[in-house]
């Protein structure tokens, strides 16, 4: 357990407790604030203060009990990782084809989490298992995924996907042969009723939304530049199999057993940094695979 203590000055006094501390403690959201004043954490004065609204006056004396990271027991791996950027806000990864993001049964160790926790400090929204972890790559899928390390950066990123503000770009190998140069799908995605471990383009599903460009053509498949315009689970791969191009090494949505990798790669992320606002574009470099001759 950690003590933080603050003296409110002049301009202080009248303001309310919750966003007061906000500007004082940016690493944390002003919804991870107010649930430590409602938790007895925060005293004015010696005093337990249990409401955010709370104001404040010229002189009172705040302390604040920051809890330890709750993080501990998820095995922190000295694993290599390529860091495509990092600041005491986020951190960037290009993770590897074959890496699980978060431990689950089956995957307790050799996750990015393992990694990232013997790496560096994560937020801890979503902790034990998925601290800082706003959206996720399959463990086929190889390519960028940018994770929080506080809970302020967590929240905004968060909001970023639900409201579609980022920019996701992929690179995929598909089967078959393009007439077109670029095209888009839109196709609700749901469930499969036969097999609810899948995902499929159902009636009554999420409406889902992917662009592409045809980057090169061969005699059976073909190298797509693809936009997402929304971030269902396993959009990409669903969509290109509804339309008869599944993604080549795909093992679950592929014409046939997988004989190589799943040839997907989360290649590009644009998306406004979190704290102060600017524009960042994440790269993972681009593997030997998806490089057109």
């Amino acid at each position: 357990m950690e003590a933080k203590t603050f003296a409110a000055d002049e301009q202080a006094a009248g303001q309310r407790l919750d966003r007061w501390l906000a500007v004082r403690l940016s690493e944390l959201s002003r919804t991870r604030l107010q649930a430590l004043i409602q938790k007895r954490r925060v005293c004015v004065n010696r005093q337990v203060v249990v409401r955010p609204s709370f104001l404040l006056s010229e002189g009172d004396a705040i302390t604040v009990e920051l809890p330890s990271p709750v993080t501990t027991h998820v095995e922190r791996q000295a694993i290599p990782l390529r860091l495509v950027y990092e600041d005491e806000h986020l951190v960037a990864v290009d993770k590897p084809e074959g890496m699980v993001v978060y431990p689950a049964p089956g995957h307790e160790r050799g996750t990015l989490i393992n990694a990232l926790l013997h790496h560096t400090t994560l937020a801890e929204v979503g902790a034990p298992i998925r601290p800082g972890i706003v959206h996720r790559l399959d463990k086929e899928t190889s390519g960028v995924i940018v994770v929080a390390k506080t809970d302020a950066a967590y929240h905004n990123l968060v909001t970023q996907f639900k409201e579609r503000t980022l920019k996701k770009t992929y690179l995929a190998w598909v089967w078959g042969c393009f007439q077109e140069t670029s095209g888009r799908i839109e196709a609700p995605i749901g469930r499969d009723p036969a097999d609810r471990k899948r995902m499929k383009v159902v009636q009554g599903g999420k409406m889902a939304l992917s662009a592409f460009v045809v980057k090169k053509k061969m005699a059976d498949r073909a190298l797509l530049e693809i936009g997402l315009l929304t971030g269902r689970t396993h959009q990409i791969r669903v969509h290109f199999a509804h339309i008869g191009h599944p993604v080549v090494g795909d093992p679950v949505y592929g014409r046939k057993r997988a004989t190589t990798r799943m040839l997907l790669h989360a290649w590009r992320l644009e998306l406004q940094h979190p704290h102060s606002a600017s524009q960042l574009a994440l790269e993972a470099a681009v593997p030997e695979a998806f490089k057109p001759a």
